[in-house]
């Protein structure tokens, strides 16, 4: 499914029992990710970033220590 001509859509998920709260993800993508207050575990604000976060959502899975953060591009 694309959306538009040539823009994909992304599918972002997380694995939030496998979250070790380093917080690289809100550091790449602070658009599509944060973190609670009281452990620094990460929030999904967006499952379906738009087209200009999706690199950083790219950088942010790589960074991710835990590799908790899934991503599908379509």
């Amino acid at each position: 499914m694309k959306r538009g001509k040539g823009k994909s859509v992304m599918r972002v998920t997380v694995d939030v029992d496998r979250c070790s709260a380093s917080g690289q993800c809100v550091l790449f993508a602070p658009n599509v990710f944060d973190q609670r207050e009281e452990d620094g575990i990460v929030i999904l604000l967006n499952p379906t970033p738009a087209p200009e976060d999706h690199a950083a959502v790219r950088q942010a899975a790589i960074a991710c220590p835990t590799a908790c953060i899934h991503v599908e591009e379509t």
